[in-house]
């Protein structure tokens, strides 16, 4: 049967073992009943018929507990309806059964990986790329539960071999990028988003990604190019937000106040927004000896809107009471 990834139903590789003899037939015609069965729930699954699919694994199971297919397919099915908590009993049950069995390894990896069980995750992914240390899948995966557990060093060894693997995978480019900006290597994650961009149409989370590595490697008119890229996609206060801060790092202070404003008209809860207002209006109230008592106002009613919204600003509260 054909390889397959797990949110795509995957390979079910046949390691049939021995196991019961039902009704004192011979091992040999109980094996080729239990393959038949899973032939027959695997057809079922395919057309939706969940329930009867199940219960065919289930008896299959029952004649030959150690037959392989029958657990995958059976964890495909539970992946396939969402229930990953049964789907990992499934794959794990495979995996324990056949070590060296790439689909049992790999999905079981995902399943976990789908439960937040990350460092069981990663385990099962790496016994995966231990039967094929090439697949591009696992090595995307792989890097990504590391990144999620935070350790983007241990990622990134992963996450370059997936995009050597599968260099049109614009997903796997983004993966990269992503590991790349959390190591601190911006100008090489704008590089990889923009591979990503060339591989796949352009969505709002991977233009935003971009402007943010192009900010940190100080590229800040680019940056606003292409958050407004980001902006006719889909409005979003956070696109406004990062235009603010772009335009304020390149002393356009009008022009960044302006952007600050608009992503609280486009979402009032954003209250990084609000302390970009703050923080241009202070600017302002500064510049002007301190006598334009509009401005500090203004200032000091965006803090408070913005303590409102998130009371766990320390630094805000610390700017609130010197400017009261």
């Amino acid at each position: 049967m054909k390889h397959r990834i797990a949110v795509i139903p995957i390979a079910l590789a046949a390691l049939v073992l021995a196991g019961c003899e039902g009704n004192g037939a011979p091992a040999s015609a109980s094996r080729q009943l239990s393959a038949e069965r899973v032939a027959e729930a695997e057809a079922l699954r395919l057309g939706g018929h969940y329930e009867a699919a199940l219960l065919e694994l289930e008896q299959a199971i029952a004649e030959n507990p150690a037959l392989t297919d029958a657990h995958l397919t059976m964890g495909e099915i539970y992946s396939e309806l969402g229930d990953h908590a049964q789907a990992e009993e499934s794959y794990g049950t495979a995996a324990r059964l056949a070590p060296a069995n790439f689909s049992a390894q790999f999905n079981h990896g995902l399943a976990l990986q789908l439960l937040n069980r990350l460092g069981e995750a990663v385990r099962a992914y790496l016994r995966a790329l231990a039967v094929e240390p090439a697949d591009p899948r696992a090595n995307l995966n792989l890097a990504t539960a590391y990144l999620q557990l935070g350790e983007p060093q241990q990622a990134l060894p992963y996450a370059q071999r997936a995009v050597r693997y599968d260099a049109d995978n614009g997903a796997a480019h983004v993966n990269l990028g992503a590991i790349l900006s959390a190591t601190g290597r911006h100008a090489e994650a704008v590089r990889a988003y923009e591979a990503a961009a060339e591989r796949m149409d352009p969505t709002v989370p991977l233009l935003l990604n971009l402007a943010e590595a192009l900010g940190k490697s100080g590229r800040y008119d680019e940056m606003i190019n292409t958050l407004e890229a980001a902006n006719r996609v889909e409005v979003s206060s956070l696109a406004y937000e990062r235009i603010g801060s772009a335009r304020f790092r390149l002393g356009d202070y009008d022009g960044a106040l302006e952007s600050f404003r608009t992503a609280v008209v486009v979402d009032p809860t954003h209250y990084p927004g609000h302390n970009g207002v703050a923080v241009c209006l202070l600017n302002r109230f500064l510049q002007s000896d301190r006598s334009d008592r509009e401005a500090l106002q203004g200032a000091r009613d965006a803090m408070r809107a913005s303590l409102r919204l998130n009371r766990d600003q320390p630094r805000v509260v610390q700017l609130l009471s010197r400017y009261q």
